[in-house]
């Protein structure tokens, strides 16, 4: 009796951890999209990363990597 009442009292509580951890991510998420949304020059594209598909988070990624090495090398990005 004590270990099912231990049981469900745990499932509930990760039920309720990963529901709070949940909301906090997508608020997080907002929160971003509309600091993107409203600085001049930053790229509206990134607006929705978390849905788009892997291929294209890799292609992101690697054009991002390439202007990181860029502006290290340089101290100015190339132009795109």
């Amino acid at each position: 009796m004590i270990n099912t009442g231990t049981t469900i009292v745990t499932f509930l509580m990760v039920f309720l951890i990963q529901n709070t951890q949940n909301r906090d991510t997508e608020a997080m998420q907002l929160k971003l999209d509309e600091l993107i949304r409203a600085t001049r020059g930053a790229h509206n594209r990134l607006m929705d990363l978390e849905e788009r598909e892997e291929g294209e988070l890799d292609r992101l990624r690697e054009e991002y990597e390439r202007l990181a090495r860029h502006s290290r090398r340089d101290g100015e990005p190339p132009q795109r």
